[in-house]
């Protein structure tokens, strides 16, 4: 089913890579229900439904597509709902049958060929920029979140505290999950996880107080139950931008991280993502039934990056990474506990930045009109902390760079369109 010979991979292997993926990601369960928290939705609520999103994303993406890309909801998105949506004014029902409708627009455009044109369309200098960009943007994020890079009143990034025990444990896990990986050890990036855990629980910065089995909850049922009444809500409440917003984040969002996820692989096939429908279609139905019960939009996972460097190739690493989630919603407790550690998951994050980097050699750098939107592409993700972003500025400068070369045709029309609606996203809308 998963053609694990003819990718050049075996059981073991997708086993580990999944449970590398899941444990690079699991954070979420713990991040997202904490910021829609703020808007209000029950914690528990959230949780539950970040799993339900996941599970049902991820699976599509095993089963129907056959790659090693995780779904969940995304980061960004999910601030950009508590903040700017519900901080807005609206209530966070409205605010997912917003969602909602967003999620059958993407199942909609999905099932024609205009997403998989998207990525067809997308010039392969952009594309290697974009895989450096979420490189560049992964391992910045394992380097913020453990305190070894900290906020810097002039110079707004700094070199944190290095004796701090989140940094020192962090760069400890990363000199053993390098060992391991120059060893060429198989998982190296999951075992070196499971190392750093252990040290980070015979130093007591991992305790279990919370005990680690609890049932899963969802005390508000469902929140978007009437397809109709939802899209009635958007009309009465002019939501008309910000379902707008979410449909142009989430479609770039995932397709960079999929085309970035697929290069890593080396799953591309002549510049092209093969069964890219099918990869589409799982964001898009995930967001749907992921507003229903009560969370924000979902997209792919660039964290799905650490488990191909593990190794993965297929849909199996994905359905290990969803058994892996079905089986978080009764440890939640021990979820929490471990993902609120971030040393113990930041070196594979860094690690697998330094890794997708190596896409920069592959950019025309003599060829000025090919050579600064991927260059703008790889700065602005980790500087704006958004991929969609990056990938927003480097749509933009593109076709205004072959126009002025006077190679206004090699452009694909899309991406005259598209640079066209990133720069009124990027001039008029919230991001």
């Amino acid at each position: 089913m998963f053609k694990l010979k003819e990718n050049q991979t075996n059981t073991k292997t997708e086993l580990l890579a999944g449970i590398t993926t899941f444990f690079t990601m699991v954070y979420i369960v713990v991040v997202n229900p904490v910021i829609l928290a703020d808007a209000g939705v029950p914690f528990e609520q959230v949780f539950t439904a970040t799993i339900i999103s996941a599970v049902v994303g991820t699976l599509w993406m095993a089963l129907f597509a056959n790659y090693p890309i995780a779904i969940a909801p995304g980061m960004g998105l999910n601030a950009y709902f508590a903040y700017s949506v519900v901080g807005g004014g609206q209530n966070y029902e409205t605010a997912f049958a917003a969602v909602f409708i967003a999620g059958i627009i993407f199942v909609i455009l999905s099932l024609t060929p205009f997403r998989e044109k998207l990525i067809d369309a997308i010039p392969d200098n952009l594309k290697h920029g974009i895989t450096a960009g979420i490189g560049l943007f992964v391992a910045f994020i394992g380097l913020r979140l453990t305190h070894i890079i900290t906020a810097h009143p002039t110079n707004l990034v700094g070199l944190g505290d290095l004796g701090s025990p989140s940094a020192l444990l962090a760069i400890v896990g990363l000199a053993i999950t390098l060992i391991l990986m120059v060893l060429r050890i198989n998982g190296a990036l999951f075992f070196g996880m499971i190392i750093t855990g252990f040290i980070a629980f015979f130093t007591n910065q991992l305790s279990f107080d919370q005990g680690f089995v609890s049932l899963p909850s969802l005390p508000e049922g469902l929140i978007v139950g009437n397809p109709l009444t939802a899209l009635s809500d958007v009309i009465e409440h002019s939501l008309y931008a910000v379902v707008f917003s979410f449909i142009l984040v989430t479609i770039f969002d995932t397709t960079g991280t999929m085309i970035g996820v697929a290069n890593q692989a080396g799953l591309m096939k002549n510049g092209k993502l093969p069964r890219a429908r099918q990869a589409l279609l799982s964001d898009s139905v995930a967001t749907s039934i992921g507003a229903m019960f009560g969370t924000s939009p979902t997209t792919a996972y660039i964290e799905s990056t650490s488990g191909v460097a593990a190794g993965g190739r297929t849909g199996l690493t994905s359905l290990t990474v969803a058994v892996l989630f079905i089986l978080s919603a009764f440890f939640g407790p021990l979820v929490s506990a471990v993902s609120g550690i971030s040393a113990i998951t930041a070196p594979a994050l860094i690690i697998v930045g330094s890794m997708m980097m190596g896409s920069i050699a592959k950019i025309k750098w003599n060829e000025l009109d090919e050579a600064f939107p991927a260059f703008l592409v790889i700065l602005s993700m980790p500087l704006t902390s958004s991929i969609a972003t990056g990938i927003a500025l480097g749509f933009i400068s593109y076709p205004l760079l072959k126009i002025v070369k006077g190679k206004w045709r090699e452009v694909h029309p899309l991406l005259y369109v598209f640079a066209v609606l990133f720069f009124y996203q990027l001039a008029f809308l919230s991001h």
